[in-house]
C-alpha cells in the first residue's frame, strides 16, 4: 500500500466552498457519533495491537485514540474562542509532541474514550444551538494566515474523526483483526 493511502485513508481534506445548512446537520452527526465508532474500534484489541504503528513511522493506535481528543479539545475551544470574541487569532499545538508525551503512550484508551464522549456530548449541545449567522465568524489560524469559518471548521473536525478512524480500520483490515 502506498505510504500516501496509508497516511490519508480517506483522503486529504479540502475545505468546501459553501456548506448548506443539510450538510453542517450531516457533520454535527458524524462529530456526535464519532465517540461510539472510535470505542467500537479499538473494542477487544490487546496492548500489542493498541501499540502497534497504523504505518511505518505512524502514530500507534494507542496515541490515536489520544491524539483526536486532544484535537477536539483544542477544536472546541476554538469554537467557544469564535463564538465569544471578534476573530481571534488560535493558539497553535504540537500534536506529534503531545503524542510522545506519557498520557498518549502509557495511559488506558478507556480514559480517552470517556473524554471523547463527555467533550462531543457537550461539543454538539453548542453546535446544535448556533445560530446562522454564528456559521460565518472566523478565527485567525496564525500558520496558515488566514481566516478560517466556523463552518469549515466544522467540516475539518467531521473529515479528521473519520480520518483517524479509518486509520484504526485499516490496519485492522490489513492485519486480520
Amino acid at each position: 500500500m502506498q505510504l500516501e493511502t496509508l497516511r490519508y485513508p480517506i483522503g486529504k481534506f479540502s475545505p468546501p466552498q459553501q456548506i448548506s445548512p443539510e450538510e453542517r446537520q450531516h457533520h454535527i452527526a458524524e462529530i456526535e457519533s464519532l465517540p461510539q465508532k472510535m470505542r467500537q474500534a479499538v473494542e477487544n484489541l490487546s496492548d500489542a495491537q493498541l501499540d502497534t504503528p497504523y504505518r511505518e513511522g505512524g502514530w500507534t493506535i494507542r496515541q490515536v485514540v489520544h491524539h483526536v481528543p486532544d484535537s477536539h479539545l483544542n477544536g472546541y475551544i476554538r469554537f467557544k474562542w469564535t463564538l465569544t470574541e471578534e476573530q481571534p487569532t488560535i493558539k497553535l499545538y504540537y500534536e506529534d509532541r503531545w503524542a510522545t508525551l506519557s498520557d498518549a503512550q502509557d495511559t488506558p484508551p478507556e480514559v480517552s474514550l470517556r473524554l471523547l464522549e463527555a467533550l462531543h456530548q457537550r461539543w454538539v449541545i453548542l453546535l446544535k444551538n448556533m445560530q446562522e449567522e454564528d456559521w460565518a465568524k472566523t478565527f485567525m489560524h496564525p500558520e496558515q494566515g488566514r481566516l478560517v469559518r466556523l463552518d469549515t471548521a466544522l467540516a475539518l473536525y467531521a473529515w479528521h474523526g473519520k480520518h483517524h478512524l479509518a486509520h484504526i480500520q485499516s490496519l485492522k483490515d490489513r492485519r486480520g483483526w
